[in-house]
């Protein structure tokens, strides 16, 4: 097995807020290797069981669990206890009949939500980055790190439905004006809005986009939006009784 370099631990005054641990118990915490999330956007395994879920109550609990294969992200088993669980990410979880995705909400950066079944194949990717490659085939980087090569039509900001674990791209969200847009970051994030303009960003100042939210409209920048639908969202994110909520079960 290729050991990866760089520390195991963290000290828990330096963790993320959205990671939900103690301060004070120990001094250290495990971290997050490199991966298809960074550090500060994403929650390693092992304290997503302990601190986030609750399902275990101490790391030697998480370890038997992780290394068991019992842990299972986008459809993939995931054996590590430092494997970064980010946006939008499918968990399930070997014994539970709950799946996970997580979200922002309520300014939270990252929170649990529980979803149906039928969507733990479903997953919604934003695309980061569009290059050409030998023989003009286009590569398309997404926010979680994956890529593929893909002649779908398609621009930087704009969000995939991706089947998984296969990766193919079952819909397209665009980011233009009309289409909703899930705020990913930032004291609004969870909330969704309605785009009423977007902005052209200069070489100095990034893409703009203009949100009309439930109570009030607000500008933020592009980067910070994710396309999830046109009149309702695609994936497990649906309107409740006229209001702007999840309808799904939040997790503990």
């Amino acid at each position: 097995m290729v050991k990866i370099a760089g520390s195991k631990k963290l000290k828990r005054q330096m963790a993320p807020l959205f990671w939900g641990i103690t301060r004070k118990d120990k001094r250290f915490v495990v971290t997050i290797k490199p991966g298809s999330h960074g550090r500060n956007s994403s929650i390693p395994s092992a304290v997503f069981l302990r601190d986030t879920l609750k399902i275990v109550k101490t790391l030697r609990e998480a370890k038997f669990a992780i290394y068991g294969g019992k842990v299972t992200v986008d459809g993939v088993k995931r054996k590590s206890l430092h494997h970064g669980i980010g946006l939008m990410d499918v968990i399930e979880l070997d014994g539970l009949s709950e799946i996970y995705r997580l979200v922002p909400k309520n300014g939270i950066l990252l929170k649990p939500i529980t979803i149906d079944s039928t969507e733990k194949s479903k997953k919604l990717v934003q695309v980061k980055s569009k290059t050409t490659i030998k023989n003009g085939k286009t590569q398309i980087g997404f926010h979680d790190g994956r890529s593929l090569i893909d002649e779908t039509e398609i621009s930087v900001g704009d969000a995939c439905v991706l089947q998984i674990p296969e990766q193919k791209i079952l819909d397209v969200i665009k980011l233009e004006k009309g289409a909703l847009v899930l705020i990913t970051r930032g004291v609004n994030a969870g909330k969704i809005g309605t785009v009423n303009e977007i902005k052209g960003g200069t070489f100095v100042l990034p893409k703009q986009v203009e949100i009309k939210l439930e109570d009030r409209q607000i500008e933020i920048q592009a980067n910070l939006v994710m396309p999830v639908g046109k009149d309702k969202p695609m994936i497990g994110i649906e309107w409740l009784n006229g209001t702007r909520n999840w309808k799904c079960n939040e997790s503990n």
